[in-house]
């Protein structure tokens, strides 16, 4: 049994070239987001990789990932799920604002701390520890099911709904995933075993080549 669980952040998003909190707003792809998803899909094609059933966010920018994706599979009328849970963290007050500007106004410790640490909350907004509260209860319930009855599973979502799913399948503490980036439109590949644990892991780079 396959037990296939691919995690892909979405492409380059237009307030990700403005260098602007974006949150649970809704910016588009930029044109080269739009080629890093494109180019995800091919590489996931490129190593024989094929698909039954696929998650995203409610929000475009991961929809449009998973579509771009699917299609650069041959799979574009594979069955997508949304759900809001997948959203990307909520930045609350942050959101639209300039990264650079914040750490001018409230310094760039502080400002790290919002972005990276696991459970300090920007104003009005979630910490990661909060993301992962949403998050994992649907990947326990909804996601890995499908991975356990041998389903090949993509999920496209955002930077820290998937940091909160990989710091539990990797089994990182809170200082480890303050450390973690996890690349736009660069396929993380994971293999579960029967025990729902990961038997190994793959970063897939674009190209079709494993980084590791």
């Amino acid at each position: 049994m396959e037990r296939l669980l691919v995690l892909a952040r979405h492409g380059q998003s237009e307030w990700n070239l403005k260098n602007l909190f974006t949150g649970w707003r809704d910016p588009g792809l930029t044109e080269r987001g739009v080629d890093e998803a494109r180019a995800a899909g091919r590489a996931l094609k490129q190593a024989g990789y094929g698909f039954d059933i696929a998650f995203t966010s409610e929000l475009i920018r991961a929809q449009r990932t998973c579509a771009l994706m699917l299609e650069e599979m041959g799979l574009r009328d594979l069955d997508v799920q949304r759900s809001q849970a997948l959203n990307e963290r909520d930045y609350g007050d942050l959101a639209g604002l300039n990264k650079d500007d914040a750490r001018a106004k409230w310094g760039a410790e502080q400002v790290h701390l919002w972005r990276r640490s696991y459970d300090v909350r920007p104003p009005g907004g979630e910490s990661l520890k909060d993301t992962a509260a949403r998050v994992l209860p649907y990947y326990i319930e909804t996601i890995l099911p499908r991975v356990m009855a041998g389903q090949r599973v993509l999920v496209a979502a955002h930077g820290n709904s998937l940091r909160a799913l990989v710091m539990v399948l990797d089994h990182l503490g809170p200082d480890t995933i303050a450390g973690l980036e996890i690349k736009t439109g660069v396929p993380l590949v994971y293999r579960l075993a029967a025990d729902t644990t990961v038997a190994s892991k793959q970063i897939l780079a674009r190209d079709g080549e494993a980084d590791r």
